[in-house]
């Protein structure tokens, strides 16, 4: 017979005589996840509050867009001589390829500012719960 003691062997009751179970404020716990619901919920609607502003200022821009095009289409059916349709389309090829960085940036801009809020909140709140939880245990280890 093996000499070594099997896991069978093993008592339960003589690992837990020195285990005290400490109970803890589950009113403060529950408050504690309530505010982190809370703060998820807000960055949520930071999010969603950015993903519509960035749609808006996209229609915005392909309703001027639009426009644009509607007055090179005018200007495209007036006589005029070959010089001044060249530099009429080089200054309009002009506006729209700074109209279009500025547009890009605008709307980086946008998306980066919702997306930054968002995670502020996250991250704070983050924070707030480990010192809050960090406070609990403080307070349990005190009883």
């Amino acid at each position: 017979m093996d000499a070594r003691p099997s896991f069978f062997d093993f008592d339960v009751t003589k690992m837990m005589t020195d285990f005290r179970f400490r109970p803890f404020d589950v009113e403060a716990l529950m408050a504690c996840q309530r505010r982190n619901i809370e703060a998820l919920s807000q960055a949520n609607q930071l999010a969603v509050e950015g993903v519509q502003a960035v749609a808006r200022r996209q229609i915005e821009i392909a309703r001027q867009a639009v426009e644009d095009v509607s007055v090179l289409f005018r200007d495209l059916t007036q006589p005029v001589s070959t010089e001044d349709r060249i530099a009429k389309n080089t200054e309009y090829a002009k506006q729209i390829l700074e109209k279009t960085v500025n547009h890009g940036r605008e709307l980086t801009l946008l998306a980066t500012k919702a997306g930054s809020e968002a995670a502020d909140v996250l991250r704070k709140r983050a924070c707030e719960s480990l010192d809050e939880l960090s406070e609990m245990a403080k307070h349990q280890a005190a009883h």
